[in-house]
């Protein structure tokens, strides 16, 4: 997955949350302590977004951002 195809990504399930918790940008921004210009951003999909204030977005809407691993993993018999 492509940088911007993974924000995008993020951008949609962030506004799907927003509007399933009948929240507007700014009562969002205001609820995670960052601006409303930065979470326009989060939702279109900006590659560019730092990670602590899109966190506390995502804690704010109940959401947690997790890695794993890529593909198969390798294994070693």
């Amino acid at each position: 997955m492509s940088p911007k195809e993974f924000t995008e990504s993020l951008g949609a399930t962030v506004r799907a949350r927003r509007g399933s918790l009948s929240l507007s940008q700014s009562d969002l921004a205001d609820l995670a302590g960052v601006s409303e210009r930065f979470v326009r951003f989060v939702e279109q999909g900006k590659t560019t977004v730092q990670l602590e204030p899109l966190l506390a977005v995502l804690g704010t809407l109940g959401l947690e951002l997790t890695v794993q691993g890529a593909g198969k993993a390798n294994s070693r018999s």
